[in-house]
C-alpha cells in the first residue's frame, strides 16, 4: 500500500470550480485500486500549531501500488477536467508514504 496526503490550497473565489473537479476525480480513485480515506477542511479552531498556511482541504488516499497511483493520474476522464483543477488550485503539497 502507498498513501498519498495532499495539502490543497485554493485560489480566492474558486471553491465551486474546485468542487466540480473533485466531483469527477474522487470517484475515479476506486477504478485504480484506491480509496479516499480522509477528506478534511480544516478551520482555525482545529489548528493546534502551524508554521504553514492553512490548506483549504487535506486528502489522505490509499492505493494498492505505486502504479495504481500513476494510472489514476493518467486517467483519460480525469484529464478532461484538469482545466478545472488548474483554474481553481493555487498550490498542492503532495506527501507520499507507506504504513509503518
Amino acid at each position: 500500500m502507498i498513501y498519498i496526503t495532499q495539502l490543497i490550497y485554493i485560489k480566492e473565489g474558486q471553491q465551486q470550480v474546485f468542487h466540480q473537479f473533485e466531483d469527477v476525480a474522487i470517484p475515479i480513485i476506486s477504478k485504480y485500486n484506491g480509496k479516499l480515506l480522509l477528506r478534511i477542511r480544516p478551520n482555525e479552531s482545529s489548528m493546534i500549531e502551524t508554521n504553514i498556511d492553512k490548506p483549504y482541504e487535506v486528502h489522505l488516499v490509499e492505493f494498492v501500488a505505486e502504479d495504481d497511483f500513476k494510472n489514476f493520474m493518467q486517467d483519460e476522464e480525469r484529464k478532461k477536467f484538469l482545466h478545472l483543477k488548474e483554474q481553481s488550485i493555487k498550490a498542492v503539497t503532495l506527501i507520499k508514504g507507506t504504513k509503518i
